[in-house]
């Protein structure tokens, strides 16, 4: 597969994904739906399968408005850090002395082949979760399993349960996992702090040939 259309082409004649289609169709009709319809897809969009270097795996988007915006724990320009965020960006500076940045928008990662998917890629306004079991689920998969199969070596970053649980599709031994619980502040005490994914995904890219990425995140957005 050589790029995201050749999976959006396959997914497009499964039934499962065409109900999936349906039932956001309806729901972003009648209901509020983050992230907006036309950003839903922004992780494929900013960052081609062939420059893949890197996946980090979210859960479903932020359900507050203004913040999802298709990049799994990235919030668009202007709006509050959540805490889930803070932590990473605590973590960054803890393994790579790196200041957080004033705002939350992940955009630089994403431009060097950071890839960062929600399992479920939507959620009804203030109902977190909401989305699941309509189809994400199975989608997800798939893009784990096209991943899967590049030949060029990818750091899979799985924090919580969620992401773990995508294990079993990693086979390539080519790529390298990271996993930890989640960022959030119900779990990031539990080993999420100390965890040194940053430096960790560097080291594993550079014994694959490829370029680290540079984790700065910087203040002009605009």
């Amino acid at each position: 597969m050589k790029d995201w259309k050749d999976l959006f082409r396959e997914e497009e004649t499964k039934p499962y994904y065409q109900e999936l289609m349906a039932f956001l169709n309806h729901a972003y009709a009648a209901t509020t739906v983050f992230p907006p319809k036309e950003k839903l897809f922004t992780c494929f969009e900013v960052c081609p399968l062939q420059q893949v270097k890197v996946v980090i795996l979210g859960q479903d988007p932020y359900h507050e408005p203004n913040q999802a915006h298709g990049l799994c724990f990235s919030v668009q320009k202007g709006v509050k850090i959540p805490p889930s965020l803070r932590n990473i960006y605590k973590e960054l500076k803890s393994d790579l002395d790196i200041y957080a940045p004033s705002h939350g928008y992940l955009m630089d990662w994403a431009k060097q082949g950071v890839f960062m998917m929600n399992a479920v890629m939507s959620v009804e306004k203030g109902k977190a979760g909401s989305h699941r079991k309509k189809g994400w689920e199975q989608f997800s998969d798939r893009v784990i399993e096209v991943l899967n199969a590049q030949s060029q070596g990818i750091v899979f970053i799985l924090w919580g349960n969620w992401a773990i649980q995508k294990t079993k599709l990693i086979t390539n031994p080519q790529h390298r996992i990271i996993t930890s619980p989640h960022p959030s502040p119900l779990s990031a005490y539990q080993g999420f702090f100390g965890s040194r994914p940053f430096s960790k995904t560097n080291e594993y890219l550079k014994e694959m040939g490829r370029t680290p990425i540079d984790w700065r995140i910087m203040e002009d957005v605009s």
